[in-house]
């Protein structure tokens, strides 16, 4: 799934370290987010959302991932 994670934490001057601090997960769990390999839970992704502020939809490519996962679903 894509993400904004990285894009609003640099923004925000940010460390992957001080984001998991502020979320109550581990850095590495913020990198793997961030490279796509992971998905975050709602309440994860509601988190990081609030640190942002903004809305989950708009952190995690509400619109764009799920016009792809259309595209990849008719296409079978």
């Amino acid at each position: 799934m894509k993400t904004r994670v990285k894009e609003y934490r640099t923004a925000a001057r940010m460390t992957q370290q001080q984001l998991a601090e502020r979320v109550h997960v581990s850095s590495r769990t913020v990198i793997s987010i961030e490279k796509g390999q992971y998905n975050p839970s709602l309440m994860l992704a509601y988190r990081m959302a609030e640190v942002f502020g903004v809305s989950v939809e708009e952190l995690c490519c509400l619109r764009e991932n799920r016009e792809m996962e259309d595209r990849n679903y008719f296409a079978l």
